[in-house]
């Protein structure tokens, strides 16, 4: 679920503090998107959203939210929107910051 030796690197590489601030900021600019999507997804920005989600969840180490952003996202662009798994995306989110936050 956690990628834990990318978030290592990530604070090897950032430092503890910054590590801290960089995690406050994905998470709150990943709920915003998946506040959105929740609420009134909008089929020309699902694959968009996606990728910003996928690219979030990497650089955080959020491996499996990753893996099904990047279907998701591969779904949409082929124009398959209604078979993105968004309840997936935002059930995996909320495991991975659970998982994230109590590791």
């Amino acid at each position: 679920m956690i990628d834990w030796t990318r978030v290592r690197e990530l604070k090897d590489e950032i430092g503890e503090e910054d590590f801290a601030e960089v995690a406050e900021m994905f998470i709150g600019e990943v709920e915003e998107v998946i506040d959105r999507l929740k609420v009134a997804p909008e089929p020309s920005r699902v694959e968009e959203d996606l990728h910003f989600i996928k690219s979030s969840a990497l650089n955080l180490g959020f491996a499996d939210l990753a893996a099904l952003c990047q279907t998701g996202e591969r779904q949409a662009a082929a124009g398959d929107t209604g078979s993105v798994d968004l309840v997936g995306v935002f059930a995996s989110y909320t495991a991975s910051k659970t998982t994230f936050l109590d590791g």
